[in-house]
């Protein structure tokens, strides 16, 4: 699994002009999902963003997690952070299908919940508009064949 976590002070997806999931203050989780992965998978990647330590404290340190800081979760599927890009047209045959993803994008939400977060989402294989207003900006890029 891929995730491009980005600390935000609000973020939005919209579905055909509709409002489909907002946070405030939190992380936006671009999450993607390749044909081999699994639960523990997903279990490790939420242990590492729902714990990541990149909000500030009283002294102007990133010390202090999602939990400490208050924050939300929304999450969007993004099978495009399993791109091939070796040709200027990227191919996608990396990322899982449906089958997969959907299952093990859920069982993530459900995994942060389990923690005690607030998690809006998109909508899987939708056409989406995704906004933020990125604070810092602070964006990490997980890989759970490297954690």
């Amino acid at each position: 699994m891929r995730a491009v976590v980005t600390r935000v002070s609000q973020a939005s997806v919209v579905i055909d002009g509709q409002t489909v999931g907002e946070i405030g203050k939190g992380f936006l989780v671009l999450l993607g999902i390749a044909p081999e992965d699994t639960e523990a998978q997903a279990e490790k990647l939420a242990d590492k963003v729902c714990g990541l330590r990149v909000f500030s404290d009283e002294a102007g340190k990133m010390n202090l997690n999602l939990e400490a800081a208050g924050g939300e979760l929304l999450v969007v599927s993004q099978f495009t952070l399993y791109a091939d890009i070796k040709s200027r047209r990227p191919g996608f045959t990396k990322a899982a299908k449906p089958d997969i993803a959907i299952p093990l994008y859920e069982k993530f939400m459900e995994l942060c919940r389990n923690r005690g977060f607030h998690v809006e989402h998109g909508e899987f294989g939708a056409d989406m508009v995704v906004s933020s207003i990125n604070d810092g900006p602070v964006t990490i890029w997980m890989d759970t064949e490297t954690m």
